[in-house]
């Protein structure tokens, strides 16, 4: 366990390092002033979120991978189907009322709706399409086109919401599919869609392992839609404090018992939710309960120093980079957005856990790498897109739309397996750090280019952009695969039937007594 963990520390400070590089570049520049306070917290903060990035994918290998695929393959193999499915919904209502991730962007968006009644809304659609997904995999329904008809669904109350003068609350509609797959929920749903497509097997069980993800990110968009049809009043957004507020220990105790308490109610659902399906069906070994146990507590310990972390030092840090370089050179941050979108993927702690389990369902086939250039590509462009969208001020559809069109579009000529890895990706990609570091700094750009009232529907949005992008990305991989492989395959026809290479045939008749 020790070897493990040290191997994760290793790992977490090569995702963690560009970043700080990133914002150390920042500081010795002309163009951003971060005062020394300031980047002491950063680099302190940045020390804990090493740790804490290590401590959770440590936790998640022992115990959240291992409950969601226990959960599946026990109630699988128990054929109590009628339990699965409401706990399928139970579980996600449950993990996304309490999911970290989430109270990050409902605490910025406080003033416009209430944080509760955002989680309990994105809380029934990811429930509802987690229960949708877990019926996907039992009934072997085609993971394709479920995407594409709730996705026309989605699209189509978007045009009621805009019709409806409601459009000021698009961004965060679609901002609510990305931040509910955080670190808490993906390592559960992942293992538990593994667990469930094992137990049925089948030639679709590779497949099938995927997918889960992606439509417990539409549920919440599509629940956010309907909820913003029926909202009154006009919108106003303030924003945030940012700031380093009072004195500084009292600030980050401040930030450290509230983090405490909203990752202690997150995994307490998760684990008495466990305990009575363990008591009444799962009926696991005491060593491999133990196991669990010292893995949520690995997991409780590295959420609230990677979330604290974050809060403490890297909200405000990117707040003054987006006012401070946008009001000094434009162009310089699209370019800055650009690269920090690159850099900031590598140390969402849920990507790490996706990677590895793609590489394990696949057997090597698709290579963690490979995932995470393509991940880090597509982030990037849609980090420096949601700038260049900030400053021009136009609709955040004109980009979902097209990307949205070509993403399920090129699901008909890649592989299904890379469909779901896809759609799984985008989710998993728009993490924490994306509310937590990459928001605030195109919230401070876009504050400098529009009014405050404006930044609800031209800065938010980015959540979405950093989760479509991948989509994109990871099937491109997928076609260059299958080009890739018929182009092998046209060159060994080639050779084989090549006018060079001339097969001569030698009979010897000699034996058979003839000539």
């Amino acid at each position: 366990m020790k070897t493990a963990l040290i191997a994760k520390i290793k790992e977490s400070v090569t995702s963690v390092m560009p970043v700080t590089i990133l914002v150390l570049i920042a500081y010795f520049t002309p163009f951003v002033s971060i005062e020394k306070e300031e980047l002491v917290l950063f680099l302190v903060s940045t020390v804990f979120l090493v740790l804490g990035i290590a401590l959770f994918n440590n936790g998640a290998d022992l115990a959240m991978t291992p409950m969601g695929s226990r959960i599946g393959t026990g109630l699988m193999k128990s054929g109590r189907l009628g339990i699965l499915l409401p706990v399928a919904f139970l579980m996600g209502l449950f993990i996304t009322i309490a999911e970290p991730d989430l109270s990050v962007l409902a605490n910025q968006v406080g003033n416009v709706i209430n944080p509760r009644v955002l989680t309990v809304t994105i809380g029934i659609g990811v429930g509802s399409f987690l229960l949708l997904g877990v019926s996907k995999i039992v009934f072997n329904l085609d993971h394709t086109q479920i995407l594409m008809l709730f996705y026309m669904f989605v699209f189509a109350f978007t045009a009621l919401v805009f019709e409806r003068g409601k459009n000021t609350l698009l961004p965060l509609c679609f901002d609510a599919g990305g931040v509910t797959t955080g670190p808490v929920t993906v390592p559960f749903i992942m293992a538990l869609g593994v667990g469930i497509s094992r137990s049925v097997g089948g030639r679709k069980a590779q497949e099938n392992s995927f997918g889960l993800v992606a439509l417990c990110s539409v549920g919440p968009i599509l629940a956010m839609l309907v909820l913003s049809l029926f909202s009154q009043g006009s919108i106003s957004y303030t924003i945030p404090d940012f700031s380093v507020s009072g004195s500084i220990p009292g600030f980050i105790a401040g930030i450290i018992i509230h983090t405490v308490k909203e990752v202690f109610l997150a995994l307490a659902l998760i684990v008495i939710f466990f305990l009575i399906l363990q008591v009444t069906v799962l009926k696991m070994s005491r060593l491999r309960l133990i196991r669990i146990f010292a893995g949520i507590i690995y997991t409780f310990t590295g959420l609230v120093m990677f979330l604290s972390a974050v809060s403490v030092g890297y909200m405000s840090v990117g707040y003054k980079i987006g006012v401070e370089l946008a009001s000094t050179d434009k162009t310089a941050v699209i370019i800055f957005a650009f690269v920090l979108g690159m850099v900031t993927v590598l140390a969402e702690p849920a990507i790490h856990v996706l990677n590895n389990q793609v590489e394990e369902v696949t057997n090597g086939n698709v290579k963690k790498i490979h995932m995470m250039t393509a991940l880090s590509f597509g982030v990037g462009i849609s980090v420096g897109l949601s700038v260049l969208r900030a400053y021009f001020g136009f609709s955040l559809l004109y980009y979902l739309i097209p990307g949205y069109l070509l993403s399920l579009g090129l699901s008909f000529f890649v592989p299904r397996l890379y469909t779901a890895i896809a759609f799984d990706s985008g989710g998993v990609a728009s993490g924490p750090l994306t509310s937590g570091f990459v928001l605030p700094m195109v919230i401070g750009a876009c504050s400098v280019f529009k009014s405050e009232n404006e930044i609800l529907e031209f800065a938010f949005g980015i959540v979405a952009m950093v989760a479509m992008t991948p989509l994109i990305a990871i099937q491109l991989l997928g076609f260059r695969a299958i080009v890739a492989k018929k182009a092998r395959d046209s060159m060994s026809m080639k050779r084989i039937f090549s006018s060079d290479d001339n097969i001569v045939v030698n009979f010897d008749w000699s034996d058979k007594g003839i000539g």
